[in-house]
């Protein structure tokens, strides 16, 4: 099993000047540990349970845009991108951009956002639910076209697009994995059944086996291979006891989960880090052999 680092707290260092320094160290601290990807999570505001709107908030793919000069080998994305955050046409070009200046590391994740505070305090449109599953799909769409041959129109029920040109195309092909989070049984693992690369769940062990057989299920329906499908988990688990931690996880691999993400708290994420890596990583990596 995989080590992944979610990094979703930006307060400290105090001034944001220094914010930059604290990112690029905290980066460079989990690739020289083994982590295999290292993610941001994609908002305006700060989360409420984080603070909410008065702590600090890092626009998503700039931030990654940085990060990709100040490493080499780790998977950079965000966990995730809100369907409603970025016209789907400059969401592929974003992405595609990542992938070529990161040399064919960037992950697309996406999902149906639902964060009504920052959609309504920067004047962004929320639309109900049912639309943005509706528009999550169709982005899908147009960001595969974007980055395949296809450069002709697309034709939605939200978006039409006239030329869907992406020059230069990704490094990664066809084109850079997709991964959609969340748990949703009736529409958001249909679409990781029809779309997806990877799915991205949290819970605990009885909650996430009972959405893998929902996947499982989705996957027969439309005649998807469900173990091509990498299952990855983003966990609160205490990570400081080793023991415990490593044994959880070996529970979560016998499910069929691949990749645990864990956050790094605000005060000394750097260190954090590097402590969870030699502490944590290898023997992580022994789990299935």
């Amino acid at each position: 099993m995989d080590l992944g680092i979610h990094f979703m707290n930006f307060s400290q260092p105090d001034t944001p000047a220094g914010t930059a320094v604290m990112l690029a160290a905290a980066a460079k601290a989990a690739e020289a540990g083994g982590c295999t990807k290292f993610t941001l999570m994609d908002h305006y505001f700060q989360m409420q349970g984080q603070g909410g709107p008065p702590e600090p908030m890092l626009e998503g793919y700039t931030s990654l845009g940085f990060l990709a000069a100040q490493t080499q080998k780790m998977t950079l994305g965000l966990l995730v991108t809100g369907v409603t955050y970025r016209h789907p046409g400059l969401l592929a070009k974003i992405v595609a951009t990542l992938d070529v200046l990161s040399n064919g590391r960037a992950e697309f994740g996406i999902g149906a956002a639902w964060y009504e505070r920052e959609h309504l305090g920067l004047g962004v449109p929320y639309p109900p639910v049912a639309e943005r599953f509706e528009r999550l799909d169709e982005t899908i769409r147009i960001c595969q076209q974007m980055w395949s041959d296809d450069d002709g129109p697309f034709e939605g029920k939200h978006y039409q697009l006239a030329e869907t040109v992406c020059i230069p195309r990704p490094i990664q092909q066809p084109r850079p994995p997709i991964l959609i989070g969340g748990g949703g049984e009736r529409k958001t693992l249909r679409l990781v059944a029809l779309y997806a690369d990877a799915c991205n769940l949290s819970g605990d062990l009885d909650t996430t086996a009972r959405k893998l057989d929902v996947l499982r299920g989705h996957c027969d329906a439309v005649g998807r291979d469900y173990a091509a499908i990498t299952k990855t988990l983003v966990t609160g688990a205490a990570i400081e006891d080793a023991d415990a931690f490593v044994s959880l996880m070996a529970s979560y691999a016998r499910l069929g989960f691949s990749q645990v993400q864990v956050a790094p708290p605000a005060d000394d994420p750097v260190g954090w880090i590097a402590r969870v890596s030699e502490t944590v990583v290898p023997r992580l990596g022994e789990i299935g052999e």
